[in-house]
């Protein structure tokens, strides 16, 4: 590439890397020249991205390379073999983008059962734990900078009724940003938060899909509507590039205004 892409050479893996914001900052970093592997749970979810990345890919080439693998990011086992397989196809890791993210009961804390309160940890919690320490020990060891973004919410940040599970997920993930950040900044590894509003994406369908839902939602922002992935993205891009070099322990909201009413 020789055209002053921001992320030139750079390797990054992106957890739920196959559909809404993970999808979207997988074709911005490409397009920035990153080489990205995008995982998420089922195979065919991440054959229906890479076709989807193969046919918008401009026609002189100028994207870096793309490569998917399925894997259960709440599974240990399957977390290490994401990693192995992205260095075996790509090289060490520059960039982690933990955005896996699971939220498979809607309301009251009273009344979700143990098993959705433990998978709501594993997926986005623990995943990001597990894919942050295999990573920067890589790092750490081949004496390399880095960038770990995790893509927390604004539910981390205020009470989330409906939504408390999750909300402590988001939490604890802005706090692991936190310490992370401090506990690597030595070795010039960086670690930044995402807290995303309300984004048109699947996971937020429960919300997005009802009027009145949505309505409550962004009477509490400034600028009064649903925002778009292709919207987040660009941050992470920012963070991932040298541009972002005296960053880190940060949280940027990315929420149309609704932390700051």
């Amino acid at each position: 590439m020789g055209d002053g892409k921001r992320l030139e050479g750079k390797v990054a893996l992106i957890s739920g890397g196959t559909r809404g914001i993970g999808f979207a900052m997988a074709k911005a970093m490409l397009a920035e020249g990153a080489n990205v592997m995008i995982a998420s749970r089922k195979q065919d979810g991440v054959d229906a991205a890479l076709a989807e990345l193969d046919s918008q890919r401009p026609a002189d080439g100028g994207w870096g390379k793309v490569v998917g693998k399925a894997a259960h990011v709440g599974e240990a086992a399957q977390c290490q073999a994401l990693v192995a397989a992205t260095e075996a196809e790509l090289g060490v890791i520059d960039v982690l983008v933990n955005n896996a993210g699971t939220n498979p009961f809607f309301g009251p804390l009273l009344q979700i059962p143990e098993s959705a309160f433990d998978k709501t940890f594993e997926v986005n919690l623990k995943s990001a734990w597990r894919l942050s320490v295999a990573v920067a020990k890589r790092l750490t060891a081949e004496g390399r900078p880095g960038s770990i973004i995790n893509v927390a919410s604004v539910l981390g940040v205020r009470a989330s009724p409906l939504q408390g599970c999750y909300g402590m997920t988001k939490a604890a993930m802005i706090s692991l940003t936190q310490t992370l950040a401090i506990e690597l900044g030595a070795a010039k590894i960086r670690v930044n938060a995402l807290a995303p509003g309300l984004i048109d994406t699947k996971l937020a369908a429960a919300i997005t899909k009802s009027d009145e839902m949505q309505k409550v939602f962004l009477d509490r922002t400034a600028l009064r509507r649903v925002g778009r992935p292709d919207e987040v993205a660009p941050i992470a891009v920012f963070l991932a590039s040298d541009e972002s070099a005296y960053i880190t322990g940060a949280t940027f909201p990315v929420d149309a205004g609704y932390l700051a009413m």
